[in-house]
């Protein structure tokens, strides 16, 4: 299998970034993946993408920490200098309405969700001559749901630096987004409360992380395809 060069992809021990990282890997990328809290799922991950033949190290970074954030990008490209694709996956995602957030709350969804994003893909460009940057986002972009405020706006904020950082990084790095739907019950839910989330919705099932996979796949392969975000929610956007 001919090599790919390097994925990161931020939060790659758990859901639909592992997912994306053991696909990945399976495509010929070595993998640089980033956890926070989760050293034993990422060490079982990196394992598992070993064993299918491909390089894997993991890279320990609190997003809460800007020099923490700093060191990231430096770092892999330190230990994979063919470092080329950069997949914003790690969030945080609680439930609170705007009389309900207070500093904490907001400081800690900015971080994650999109300061974090922000200043990778600006390293990513630094350090890279060409490449992909893709950002996770959330089909929640496309409404306005007072419950998850600050979760929310930080996902719409990501949105549009997705099309902000395509037009000014191009034509070298291209920038995509994915906005998933029901394709993994919160912890807080159980599955038969997940699947009729998933009746309300056009194609009246839920998802699985293989469709936001197969979205990625789709997004490296087409080279012509810049600041676009591809909704993949079973049409629960159209509202």
């Amino acid at each position: 299998m001919d090599a790919k060069g390097t994925a990161l992809i931020t939060g790659g021990a758990k859901r639909i970034g592992r997912a994306i990282a053991l696909s990945l890997a399976d495509k010929g990328y070595s993998i640089a993946l980033h956890y926070r809290s989760s050293r034993k799922e990422a060490e079982t991950v990196a394992k598992e993408i070993r064993q299918r033949g491909a390089l894997c190290d993991l890279f320990p970074c609190d997003f809460n920490d800007a020099n923490d954030v700093s060191f990231l990008i430096p770092s892999v490209f330190k230990k994979f200098p063919d470092l080329n694709l950069l997949i914003n996956n790690a969030s945080i995602f609680k439930r609170a309405h705007l009389l309900e957030t207070d500093f904490d709350l907001f400081d800690s969804h900015v971080n994650v969700n999109f300061k974090a994003p922000f200043f990778l893909s600006r390293d990513f460009a630094k350090c890279c001559s060409k490449g992909h940057i893709i950002n996770i986002l959330d089909t929640k972009i496309s409404s306005t749901l007072v419950q998850y405020c600050i979760y929310t706006l930080t996902k719409k904020a990501l949105f549009e630096l997705t099309r902000m950082a395509a037009k000014e990084l191009g034509p070298h790095i291209r920038v995509n987004g994915i906005c998933p739907g029901l394709i993994l019950p919160s912890s807080q839910q159980s599955d038969d409360a997940f699947k009729k989330m998933g009746l309300r919705i056009p194609l009246q099932r839920t998802g699985a992380p293989e469709n936001v996979v197969s979205a990625v796949h789709f997004l490296i392969e087409n080279a012509f395809i810049t600041g676009e975000c591809i909704f993949v929610d079973g049409g629960e956007h159209l509202k």
